[in-house]
């Protein structure tokens, strides 16, 4: 029997953690800066011992997201090169969706944006870029948005936190 996967990803399914997105980032970081990464590099860049920094990276090398050559020089795979610009991309999206569009600091954009950006679907990635780019070059006003649950019965977001039950929106 052919199992199928969903072409969603849900969180508890995406493998990448928020510590793992890290160090990948750290890497990508290292090679674009220095032209070379190592665990001591690693290590100094997240403010980490090297043990922690190894254990970790066995785990990614296991994933197949970096690689490690005989010199002990580490990249990232194909794999985790893109795995690193579609976490980018998401947290670039979001940060602006923040800090320009919802009104936040600077500093809680980032923040918030770095939680969230291992967190987003390829799909909604995709479409959140296709409505931030209409909202910003005007596309947005000649297209009506509309929901079917009734925001306007709240008066503040405070409202309609103290409401919520559970999954209720969920099928």
């Amino acid at each position: 029997m052919i199992e199928k996967k969903s072409p969603v990803q849900h969180t508890h399914d995406n493998d990448l953690t928020h510590s793992m997105v890290h160090y990948l980032l750290a890497i990508h970081k290292l090679k674009e800066t220095k032209g070379y990464a190592r665990v001591t590099d690693i290590a100094n860049e997240m403010g980490l011992t090297k043990g922690s920094v190894s254990t970790a990276l066995s785990n990614l090398r296991k994933r197949e997201l970096v690689l490690e050559d005989e010199s002990k020089f580490l990249s990232l795979s194909q794999a985790g090169h893109h795995a690193v610009h579609d976490i980018l991309s998401s947290r670039t999206l979001m940060f602006y969706f923040f800090k320009d569009i919802v009104g936040v600091s600077e500093e809680t954009a980032h923040k918030d944006s770095c939680l969230m950006e291992h967190l987003m679907s390829e799909e909604t990635r995709n479409m959140f870029f296709e409505f931030m780019k209409g909202l910003v070059a005007g596309e947005a006003k000649k297209r009506e948005y509309s929901t079917s649950f009734d925001f306007a019965q709240f008066n503040h977001a405070e409202d309609f936190v103290d409401i919520q039950k559970g999954d209720s929106y969920l099928k």
